[in-house]
């Protein structure tokens, strides 16, 4: 949808002062915002203050609008930095337009959205959780479930290459990767490693 366009629809304009939280992560917000002017930073916050940032994001521009496309939770929180003025329509109003978009079209807007989203993921990951919870976040997103009903990840990259997109050292992945098979987390070695507690596994990973 071209920012014009928003402009032409039903939108709700909202103002808000410096200081004040936007987005918050993991909640699933009712609306999706524009941003027509203002500074916003995106990031993990603690409280009422960003602790991590990653950026930041000047109007116009859309406000996260990935999680809107994915009909996901935020995946990142979002203070302003200035006061900014936001046109904002609901989500389900929304995700009817992006339906009457040709079939092409929302296939290539859904696969751009996830790529970003994961991306992002991947980000305040590495900005809000330790190794440990890195990897067992990275072990649960790539995980399969076999046909015995068990999960499993079986690794097609090096662990050098695993490590560097959870940025971390090799040798610390393969510190975790002991220390979660000692807690009797996982299980296995070489190229297969069996789940053998997901819950735990989540609890760690905090998702």
């Amino acid at each position: 949808m071209h920012p014009v366009q928003l402009s032409q629809l039903p939108a709700e304009k909202k103002f808000a002062i410096r200081g004040e939280a936007l987005l918050r992560r993991a909640e699933a917000s009712p609306w999706v915002s524009y941003l027509e002017s203002g500074r916003v930073a995106l990031g993990v916050m603690d409280g009422n203050a960003m602790e991590h940032q990653l950026g930041v994001v000047e109007g116009p521009c859309w406000l996260e609008a990935t999680a809107a496309v994915l009909n996901l939770p935020n995946v990142v929180d979002a203070i302003a930095e200035t006061d900014v003025c936001l046109r904002r329509m609901p989500v389900a109003e929304f995700r009817q337009n992006l339906s009457e978009l040709s079939a092409p079209v929302r296939d290539v807007l859904h696969d751009v959205a996830m790529a970003h989203r994961q991306q992002t993921e991947l980000a305040v990951s590495r900005l809000a959780k330790d190794a440990e919870a890195r990897c067992a976040e990275w072990l649960l997103r790539h995980a399969k479930v076999g046909e015995k009903g068990g999960m499993a990840v079986q690794l097609q990259e090096r662990k050098r290459s695993i490590a560097a997109q959870l940025g971390i050292a090799p040798e610390t992945l393969s510190r975790v990767l002991r220390h979660l098979r000692e807690r009797s987390m996982i299980s296995g070695s070489g190229r297969l490693l069996n789940l053998v507690d997901p819950k735990g596994l989540r609890s760690l990973a905090g998702v």
